[in-house]
């Protein structure tokens, strides 16, 4: 009987590089043979969290990476399959003993997935090696230390990509292809959608950080602005395009030369806040369908559809949130200010439940993270206990951030042609006014689906309210010990 040739298996998931990437590092350290590893696993495609934008994202990436393998003669396996059917099948024609990838702070269906995995290589006798991933700690109880620990991770030197002929050949490859459902590869040629791959990222990296930061602080809240002065790097991020370290040793780097340090810390002050929200779902998982404050479980609210698909449609009749929607709809990008405002309107204006509004924004943010994007939804929707409440007012934010309405414009065409004031609201207009611009309200553009003064006075009067219910503010404490140190850590999340 012929012995199998020894394997070490590297599953790539959000880790979708070759540099700085500790679990290929690890694999290669083994002195086997290493297989890179993605597998389109068909229940995470079904997932509601997820849309085609973000396979296309992956594959794109994938793409990519193959093109900077080709010089090592090697490919990455991309299968539809699930992960344990996968490494069966490579069972049949190499000794696989180790598996590698990084800690996922992911899904529930993918903690209950990495479950099955942790049973299945107990099971065969495989030893998978888990790493940190970007700082996150696994299984830890509170945040002693933890600022530190993160911080010395980001400074810790990168890890270089160096396979030493250890890779499976292309041909090695094709060969194992014709026992699989090989993922196709193919994505459109022409998207307003980022698109995937480390070679992208770096470009929006060189870019940002050679002339575009110092406009960071600037435009960070003006939703047309940003989409310039912004780094625009967390699809990269969160897809593993990029390490966060990489980014932040890159912003360092630069620093002491920089005249514009304040805009350069700002930018990395957000890596932190990335890495703290991440931290926290993953001491917090119930966060993907349960406020993470317990005291908020009591609140109960009606479902619309109407209301849900007049906000999802960018048919609101409110301009501010209806450009927001619609550019978020076909570029996948919105910038914080303008996420957290279309968040507040749908959770406090419309009063709709939370959980209905993040699983819609997760599948249209091509850079959705799990760990920042429940988070967050919950603290814009005041249901964390100990973050300010900020109900935004959606016209006001339009004077302020889009004062000229040239994003309105954009993104609401049929308002373009009227005056700056009738853009920003336009049911102010007086039947006479709408026959002087030839646009009528509730037939060219939709009136204003509720009260928007009213409905803000009902949101504020309950959930301020609510902030002191015994309950809540049991939580608060709870919450605060778990999360945080003291007032300089509790600035860092925000």
């Amino acid at each position: 009987m012929q012995t199998k040739e020894p394997l070490a298996i590297v599953w790539l998931k959000r880790d979708l590089r070759l540099q700085d990437n500790e679990a290929i590092f690890n694999a290669l350290n083994t002195g086997k043979k290493v297989l890179l590893l993605y597998v389109f696993e068909e229940f995470l495609i079904k997932d509601p969290h997820y849309d085609i934008r973000h396979w296309n994202f992956i594959k794109e990436s994938i793409v990519d990476l193959n093109k900077e393998l080709i010089q090592y003669n090697s490919k990455i396996l991309a299968v539809n399959s699930e992960v344990a059917a996968t490494i069966n099948q490579l069972m049949q024609h190499y000794h696989i003993q180790d598996l590698f990838s990084h800690q996922e702070t992911g899904l529930l269906c993918t903690y209950h997935r990495d479950q099955k995995i942790t049973r299945y290589c107990h099971n065969n006798l495989i030893k998978w090696t888990e790493n940190i991933w970007n700082g996150v700690l696994r299984g830890v109880q509170n945040r002693r230390g933890w600022v530190g620990q993160w911080t010395n991770y980001m400074e810790s030197p990168l890890i270089y990509f160096n396979p030493k002929n250890q890779l499976l050949t292309i041909e090695e490859i094709k060969h194992l292809e014709a026992f699989f459902t090989v993922a196709d590869l193919s994505t459109p040629s022409i998207t307003p959608i980022q698109k995937g791959g480390v070679s992208e990222a770096l470009k929006y990296q060189n870019t940002f950080f050679k002339e575009r930061y110092i406009n960071y602080t600037k435009g960070i809240s003006k939703p047309e602005l940003a989409q310039e002065s912004c780094s625009r790097l967390s699809p990269y991020l969160a897809w593993g395009n990029l390490s966060t370290r990489q980014v932040w040793q890159a912003a360092k780097n630069i620093r002491p030369l920089s005249k514009n340090k304040k805009d350069l810390d700002a930018f990395t002050s957000r890596l932190k806040w990335q890495a703290h929200f991440i931290q926290k779902f993953e001491m917090e998982h119930t966060m993907e369908d349960s406020s993470i404050n317990k005291g908020y479980h009591m609140l109960k609210k009606s479902i619309s559809a109407k209301y849900q698909k007049a906000w999802q449609d960018g048919q609101t009749g409110v301009p501010m949130i209806d450009a927001c929607m619609r550019c978020l709809n076909e570029t996948g990008y919105l910038n914080f200010r303008m996420r957290a405002m279309i968040v507040s309107f749908f959770t406090h204006l419309l009063w709709q439940p939370w959980q209905d509004c993040a699983v819609y924004l997760s599948k249209m943010f091509i850079d959705f993270e799990p760990g920042i994007h429940f988070a967050q939804v919950q603290m814009q929707a005041g249901e964390t206990g100990i973050n300010t409440l900020r109900i935004y007012n959606p016209v006001k934010n339009g004077y302020e951030h889009d004062t000229n309405a040239n994003f309105i414009r954009k993104w609401v065409p049929e308002l373009a042609h009227l005056q700056t004031k009738h853009i920003h609201e336009p049911y102010s207009m007086t039947p006479l006014e709408q026959n002087l611009f030839n646009i009528k309200l509730g037939i060219d553009y939709p009136e204003p689906i509720i009260d928007l003064k009213e409905n803000r006075k009902r949101a504020s009067k309950i959930l301020w309210e609510m902030k002191n219910d015994p309950l809540v503010m049991q939580e608060n404490d709870r919450i605060l010990a778990k999360h945080t140190l003291n007032k300089n850590t509790l600035n860092i999340a925000g």
